[in-house]
């Protein structure tokens, strides 16, 4: 399929164009349909699938189809809620770039910077609004925002949102709007509480899950090096010197494991820049910047922190710290290997880490590729061997009373 067949506008066709574009990311062709067709749409897919596209280009499209002359100033007619500043500036960056071959107008408003700039550009009016949920309240509050007009509403990173503790903003700010709107729902991940929400928030809507160990795997080389915690500096150090090149974002668990290991590879000569939610935006802004520059050739990073921040060429990602959701694993290492390119993922496992591993390699449905050859190894953790099916064969295909009665979800 190419992006001339999903009957979008001429305008928007030829920003897509100008971007490079020519074929759609597989959640862009199995959202844009329905999301054309007005219906109410749940997806289910990483950053990095190219999923801010999979909103922004229909909901251009749609308010582009009814498009009237109207009384100043604009009232806003489609709001993207966002968790994260750095992801309420990345979308509003995609909307401009698809609409400015259009007279649409959008505006993003976050927290940690002054109130009333964002006041004067919202008392102008706009058509789109991306807005955090704090931010989004307090203006609300301040009576300079009426969602009263909207017509489509999205939930973006709607599980981080709920990590975050934002859900309660949500169901506030949903209620705000009007009852009669199209309602859209983008996730990583789909755990029982925005199931929950959903439910609550969206009528009917059409269910849309990409696979994440699918759509990263292909394009990424994935290597895992056992060694004992004390020594992951040390590996880290070797690996810079000897094997790794180029643009490369570590991700570690902790801010203080960011700012230690930020101090350590500075002294040794690496131009290295870091953010973690202790900074401030203006600190994280210019980190981003300075590693998108090329003024810092390693970013270290936190994964709140680094969620939907959009960085192009990565050459590598290391895993100092290995998650302990294997979901988080494929959001880490799609950072590389975009847009087909491709991109390799260092992954550092010390013994309180095996089982982190194991879940990550069920997900991925392969073992990760294992380097023994390195100066600082540890004892591998034994794989389990397959235990043979001892059932009988009477009680093979017979399912127990709680199993048949168990509720099916979607998810």
């Amino acid at each position: 399929m190419q992006f001339t067949e999903l009957q979008l506008n001429a305008s928007l066709l030829k920003a897509i164009a100008e971007e490079r574009f020519q074929t759609p990311t597989q959640v862009q062709e199995q959202a844009i349909p329905p999301i054309l067709a007005k219906k109410n749409v749940i997806v289910s897919a990483q950053t990095g699938t190219g999923k801010t596209a999979a909103f922004a280009l229909p909901i251009l499209q749609l308010l582009l189809d009814r498009l009237a002359p109207e009384k100043k100033p604009k009232r806003i007619k489609s709001l993207i809620v966002t968790p994260t500043r750095e992801l309420c500036l990345q979308i509003e960056a995609n909307f401009k770039s698809y609409a400015k071959h259009t007279d649409l107008t959008t505006t993003a408003v976050y927290g940690g910077v002054s109130l009333a700039p964002q006041k004067e550009i919202l008392k102008e009016g706009v058509d789109i609004l991306i807005a955090t949920p704090g931010r989004l309240i307090d203006l609300h509050k301040q009576g300079a925002i009426d969602l009263r007009a909207i017509e489509i509403f999205v939930l973006d990173e709607a599980d981080l949102m709920l990590d975050m503790g934002f859900i309660n903003d949500v169901t506030t700010i949903e209620s705000l709007c009007p009852r009669k709107k199209q309602s859209l729902l983008f996730s990583a991940t789909i755990p029982d509480k925005i199931v929950a929400l959903s439910e609550t928030m969206i009528k009917n809507p059409i269910i849309i899950k990409i696979n994440p160990a699918e759509t990263t795997a292909k394009t990424i080389g994935q290597l895992l090096y056992y060694s004992p915690k004390k020594n992951k500096t040390d590996l880290c150090l070797y690996l810079l010197r000897n094997t790794i090149n180029g643009k490369i974002i570590i991700f570690r668990r902790t801010r203080i494991g960011v700012d230690k290991l930020e101090e350590t590879l500075s002294k040794n000569g690496y131009k290295v820049t870091s953010i973690h939610g202790e900074k401030t935006q203006i600190i994280r802004n210019k980190a981003i910047e300075d590693f998108k520059n090329k003024k810092a050739t390693i970013l270290i990073a936190t994964d709140v922190a680094a969620r939907g921040i959009d960085i192009n060429n990565v050459d590598a990602i290391i895993n100092f710290d290995i998650p302990n959701i294997p979901e988080t694993y494929i959001h880490r290492i799609g950072r590389t290997g975009r847009a087909g390119k491709s991109g390799i993922a260092f992954s550092f496992c010390s013994p309180d880490e095996d089982a982190y591993i194991k879940t990550i390699e069920e997900l991925l449905q392969r073992p990760i590729k294992v380097i023994t050859d390195h100066p600082y190894p540890r004892v591998q953790p034994k794989k389990q061997k397959k235990q043979p099916n001892t059932i009988s064969k009477h009680k093979k295909g017979r399912k127990s009373e709680a199993s048949k009665k168990k509720k099916k979800r979607w998810y």
